[in-house]
């Protein structure tokens, strides 16, 4: 049997607040294959931003991290600074949700996309902007050679969003991180955005993590489902969004919205932590 590429055994962090220990991970698990698609769902707060933290090691110092995170058979915990950076830079690939948040906005598209080329790959200047350039084209930017002179606030989010993706797929990373990658866009542009990460990732046979409040989304475009609660993996399977087992999915299945179904108001969602911490002590 082979190991997957991504595995996340029991990981707890911790963080001292006020005196006290807040676990705000509490034995996550879960196992993500080579070129597989697992979709992360839960309600703000959960955990989902953090576990992607936790995978790359991007906790603040405070956080007191246990368990076992391992890439491809390696500890990501027990990594000195030279592989962590080569893990980073190359093995794994991070979309975030504002991507005027994360694109330095006195430096053009150009200088974005080729940074981490030039500098840590030693790639020429004009080798690495013809390769942006062709990356560009196939995630659907037009006049891929102007946009490389622009700067970010030239650009709408959805095509800064899709510059994004372009700068992740050029490092080669053999796992993306998506945390919420459209929350930012309107509707439209989220399902273009969606069309074009789910496209290349299956065309270069890439392992997804994709955080989402949209349950409908990440199951149109994940092979697997987790569902997330108080820093917790509720449930998880092939099986959660067509037949939730855990209630606290159940709930969370219930209170989205639907054009299939007509409500005076959608159902309030009544799990809460007393509710989760009765359920764990009868398990």
């Amino acid at each position: 049997m082979t190991e997957p590429l991504l595995r996340l055994d029991d990981v707890r962090a911790t963080l001292q607040l006020r005196g006290t220990e807040q676990v705000l991970l509490n034995g996550v698990s879960f196992t993500i294959e080579a070129g597989e698609a697992l979709g992360l769902v839960g309600e703000s707060g959960s955990g989902k931003s953090l576990t992607t933290r936790a995978i790359t090691r991007m906790l603040d110092p405070g956080f007191r991290v246990s368990g076992e995170i391992t890439f491809d058979g390696t500890s990501v915990l027990g990594m000195n600074a030279a592989q962590l950076r080569r893990y980073r830079v190359g093995d794994v690939g991070m979309i975030f949700q504002d991507p005027r948040a994360h694109v330095n906005p006195v430096h053009t598209v150009g200088d974005f996309l080729t940074e981490a080329l030039v500098h840590t790959r030693g790639v020429r200047r004009d080798e690495a902007e013809r390769r942006a350039v062709v990356l560009l084209d196939e995630v659907g930017v037009r006049n891929a050679e102007q946009r490389l002179r622009q700067y970010p606030h030239e650009l709408s989010g959805g095509l800064l969003q899709r510059v994004m993706i372009a700068s992740v797929l050029l490092a080669e990373p053999r796992l993306i991180l998506a945390d919420e990658p459209t929350t930012a866009l309107d509707v439209t542009a989220q399902s273009d955005v969606m069309a074009i990460l789910d496209e290349q990732r299956r065309a270069r046979g890439l392992a997804l993590l994709f955080i989402t409040h949209d349950l409908e989304l990440a199951a149109a475009c994940c092979d697997r489902l987790a569902v997330m609660y108080a820093g917790e993996i509720v449930e998880q399977g092939t099986h959660v969004y067509d037949a939730p087992t855990h209630p606290y999915t159940v709930e969370l299945m219930g209170a989205r919205p639907s054009i299939d179904e007509r409500h005076a108001r959608l159902p309030v969602l009544r799990y809460n932590r007393e509710t989760h911490e009765m359920l764990k002590a009868q398990a």
